[in-house]
């Protein structure tokens, strides 16, 4: 099997805590190289036993035996990276969100089209198999027609001094770092995108950024969908449909992984009663093969770029309607 050859910019904890390991684990991938602008390659390289360090991101890019980059940098450096790993003909995978903007974003893929290469922004949890579960139960009609949608992703950050996600100039906030997924489950789920959205939040004093951010949606098919994201609460990962017949709880909706074997659950309530289904789900390693196998046979990602615009045109409709206190409605 042909195995896709990957660089990492970055020694970033999310690089070497998940996607390095779902690399290992991946059949048609390997870690070929990692750099480092801090002087820390070396050191993760040893620790995964990749064969090349670079101190710098350049340096791997111009490596030809390098096929495709996984970009895990602070959000205000996607869109840069992208771009430069794209004029390298480096296939991307970069991280959630895949910039500030939709603008942006656009942006990317653009180049990347343009130069041949492919692009996926890194919303790793939509490959869990839990979700498309959710929609075959919906499509069958158990819980009746949906009303209504939530989502919560929220966790309590203790140390805010000097790290990116309180940081305004790195794209810093609760809402692009976790209230993405809630957009994008929203999204996912009812497959439909939303016609207005309102956001109030809770701006930190000192860094202003956005702690919490709780928002309302309203979606072109009707259905009424509020998430919320936060640094300032317990965790909480998860989602819930309410339909006219009942409902779906998906209480790991985003991080199936930090439960034994990438365990996902469903608890169901119906005319029928109340039943719980565990799916298992290796997420980071199915993004990873499925990422993989399109730059090896062609095509399109599942989940294509065009979609990952409109996430971030919803993101940006809620950051302007979190600043001026408006609903923000789509054309």
């Amino acid at each position: 099997m042909a195995k896709v050859r990957w660089g990492i910019l970055s020694t970033a904890k999310i690089a070497q805590k998940e996607l390095i390991p779902a690399i290992l684990r991946a059949e048609n991938a390997e870690v070929a190289a990692i750099a480092s602008g801090s002087g820390k390659a070396a050191e993760a390289a040893r620790s995964f036993n990749i064969p090349k360090a670079y101190e710098s991101y350049e340096e791997l890019l111009q490596d030809p035996d390098i096929d495709a980059v996984y970009i895990p940098l602070p959000n205000s450096l996607h869109k840069k990276w992208t771009i430069e790993a794209a004029n390298h003909g480096k296939h991307v995978l970069c991280e959630k969100p895949a910039s500030l903007t939709a603008a942006e974003t656009k942006e990317m893929a653009d180049f990347c089209d343009e130069k041949n290469v492919k692009f996926m922004e890194a919303f790793m949890y939509q490959f869990h198999p839990q979700h498309d579960r959710v929609r075959e139960i919906i499509q069958s009609g158990e819980i009746g027609e949906v009303k209504h949608m939530r989502a919560s992703f929220s966790f309590y950050l203790g140390q805010r001094e000097g790290s990116i996600k309180t940081d305004p100039e790195k794209g810093g906030g609760s809402l692009y770092d976790v209230g993405c997924y809630g957009i994008h489950a929203i999204r996912n789920v009812l497959q439909s995108e939303p016609s207005e959205v309102d956001v109030k939040a809770e701006i930190d004093p000192d860094y202003g950024v956005d702690l919490s951010a709780f928002g309302y949606m309203k979606m072109q098919n009707g259905v009424h969908a509020y998430f919320d994201s936060s640094f300032d609460m317990a965790h909480r990962a998860e989602y819930e449909v309410i339909g006219t017949k009942g409902q779906i709880k998906v209480p790991r909706a985003f991080r199936p992984d930090h439960f034994e074997g990438g365990e996902g659950l469903l608890i169901i309530q119906s005319e029928s009663g109340t039943r719980e289904e565990k799916i298992y789900g290796d997420i980071y390693k199915l993004e990873v093969e499925h990422i993989s196998q399109v730059i090896v046979e062609g095509g399109k990602p599942s989940y294509t770029a065009e979609n990952a615009i409109l996430n971030m045109r919803v993101i940006e409709a809620c950051y302007e309607s979190m600043k001026s206190g408006k609903t923000i409605k789509f054309d």
